[in-house]
């Protein structure tokens, strides 16, 4: 998601915004003072941002989902326009929030599509409380972070540059504290998540699972995920990077679109999902 600028992110989400007309502002949500929008009718699809950036990150997409689902797109705590809180920043505690979230705002169970740690959270949430996720759409995410391509976590001066940016263009802390929310994430990265192939059986959504065939996660990886969980499909975006959404949204989207909303076509010659 890095590779595209503070600029052009924020413009884009301008556009979305003066065409969909949408609803932002704050909610108490477990604790945390969450801000979030609302664009678009239909079933509830939350959108859950890559690390480090907000849901800004979402401005390729939100317009085209938004024309079939309503979306809400929450920034989580210490990114974007929520504000840090005391402690650690972990995926479980990030996955509660959520969970609070749909609870308060949202009312009830939604469509999770998570992005890179947006992906953890999502998973987190279907682990926790299945009755509040309907299906899962998890782009360039890992649920063990052995699963990231090695040095790929490692931010560089222009990496650092642009995430802190992005950070002091909206955050209620104010750009100073960027430093004390990279430490948090940079623990977070460096010990999590550690799910084992075992517990995303635990996950009962139907799911689909995106990377970019030059991702920052493995290709092994996405495949021992769609492998681990129970009612999975798999989508290899050619072409693209852990930017996919951003690189081909237009293909991203329809992709997301049709699984959200179309029942499972039947295949002519099942292995995986054979009946016994």
């Amino acid at each position: 998601m890095a590779t595209a600028t503070v600029s052009s992110r924020s413009r884009g989400t301008v556009a979305v915004r003066r065409e969909l007309g949408v609803m932002a502002g704050y909610a108490e949500v477990g604790g945390v003072r969450t801000w979030y929008d609302e664009y678009g009718t239909g079933e509830p699809l939350v959108l859950l941002h890559p690390g480090m950036v907000d849901a800004r990150a979402w401005a390729p997409n939100a317009g085209a989902l938004a024309e079939r689902f309503r979306v809400f797109t929450p920034d989580r705590r210490g990114h974007g326009r929520t504000p840090d809180v005391d402690g650690p920043i972990t995926y479980e505690a990030m996955a509660r929030d959520t969970i609070a979230f749909l609870e308060t705002v949202v009312g009830g169970p939604a469509h999770l599509a998570g992005c890179s740690d947006g992906v953890t959270v999502a998973l987190l949430v279907a682990m926790f409380r299945p009755d509040l996720a309907r299906r899962l759409v998890l782009a360039a995410g890992v649920f063990h972070r052995d699963g990231w391509v090695p040095g790929t976590a490692e931010m560089d001066d222009a990496s650092a540059g642009f995430l802190a940016a992005g950070y002091g263009e909206v955050s209620p802390d104010g750009p100073e504290h960027f430093p004390v929310v990279a430490a948090k994430l940079a623990r977070m990265h460096a010990e999590e998540p550690v799910l084992a192939d075992s517990e995303l059986k635990r996950v009962t959504s139907r799911t689909l699972v995106m990377v970019g065939d030059d991702d920052e996660v493995s290709l092994e990886h996405a495949v021992a995920m769609y492998r681990a969980l129970p009612d999975a499909e798999l989508a290899v975006v050619p072409g693209t990077s852990h930017g996919l959404l951003v690189e081909k949204p237009e293909f991203c989207n329809k992709m997301i679109v049709d699984f959200l909303a179309l029942d499972p076509v039947p295949t002519l010659a099942p292995i995986r999902r054979a009946v016994t």
